[in-house]
């Protein structure tokens, strides 16, 4: 029905994470094409504190209040008319199309998206601990072993592997038969090894000089770009998601000149066929989630403050049904 209400988290003004508020919205109404999902969890990725802190308003925009929030878990309560594949309660996951103006992101309550950017979620993982995994999976999925064309008995180093993308990144390369280096804060290096990592390093006491030659590396973090790519061994690929300033741009444009051996950058917009993907591998318990942290919708601000002040590990959680779910299936 029109005019029913739900809670979502918004900001009306760019700035820090305290700029982020509960409102009252009218909850969206689908369109014949579209399905209608309840959020049971969301989470915080760092292009969220990106678009929220106005770095790049030319592309985001004046227009308020937005919304915050890509990837979500959650179960379907409507389907639209034309929509064959999915019926209510079928539990799914999946990412909001990259919107930068839109007022409704995915920490919310519910949501209208279209089943080409859905699938149903892993059955060995519930619905609050899958919502840590379509952002940062797809991302690692994309860049390994399509981008990178990660093969088996290759030498694979993970800059940032604590991170959200990074831990999830060393899960992806051990599947795809890789020699994993990780490298990551110190307190993270125990459970990074009982991820899969098979050498850890901690990145305040190694430089990339300290290192070796490396088939491909997957760089999450996105500064001195130059040194790790002079890491690669013949034939090597680099793939970074990071790029906070614009130095590391300039360079990610001009490392084109290397060819094969240049930095490659996307943006992963995973639709249905990834997200099928994912969710097999999770079922598989090839992957599994990493959760630093579960907050409260009316919390999120304190997520986005966790995210920033950096050094956890995994995924920031949003819970949106605020129930005291177990980390543990």
């Amino acid at each position: 029905m029109k005019n029913e209400k739900m809670r979502a988290v918004q900001y009306s003004k760019y700035g820090s994470p305290d700029v982020l508020f509960e409102s009252t919205i009218s909850k969206p109404v689908i369109k014949e094409g579209e399905l209608l999902i309840r959020i049971h969890g969301s989470s915080v990725n760092s292009m969220d504190t990106l678009f929220r802190s106005g770095k790049i308003k030319t592309l985001t925009g004046k227009e308020f209040p937005k919304g915050t929030g890509v990837d979500f878990s959650g179960e379907i309560v409507e389907v639209g008319s034309s929509v064959k594949e999915y019926q209510p309660g079928d539990k799914v996951w999946g990412m909001l199309p990259m919107n930068l103006r839109s007022p409704i992101g995915s920490a919310a309550e519910y949501v209208a998206v279209a089943p080409e950017k859905i699938s149903k979620s892993p059955n060995k993982v519930d619905l609050l601990q899958a919502a840590a995994l379509p952002g940062v999976g797809a991302t690692a999925i994309i860049a390994l072993k399509y981008k990178a064309k990660l093969r088996k008995g290759e030498q694979l180093l993970v800059r940032g592997a604590g991170g959200g993308v990074g831990s999830i990144a060393i899960q992806v390369g051990k599947m795809l038969g890789a020699h994993v280096t990780a490298l990551a804060n110190e307190k993270h290096l125990t459970s990074l090894k009982k991820l899969g990592a098979d050498e850890v390093y901690d990145y305040k006491k190694t430089s990339s000089t300290d290192l070796k030659k490396f088939d491909v590396v997957m760089d999450t973090v996105g500064t001195d770009l130059k040194h790790y790519r002079a890491l690669l061994a013949k034939n090597g690929r680099m793939v970074t998601i990071g790029f906070p300033n614009l130095t590391s741009l300039a360079y990610i444009v001009s490392s084109s000149i290397y060819g094969s051996r240049r930095v490659r950058v996307f943006s992963a917009n995973p639709k249905s066929k990834l997200l099928k993907e994912l969710a097999y591998y999770v079922d598989l318990d090839e992957v599994i989630p990493v959760v630093d942290s579960i907050y409260s919708l009316s919390d999120s601000a304190k997520a986005h403050h966790s995210l920033e002040a950096g050094g956890g590990l995994g995924k920031r959680i949003i819970n949106i049904i605020e129930k005291k779910d177990s980390l543990s299936k």
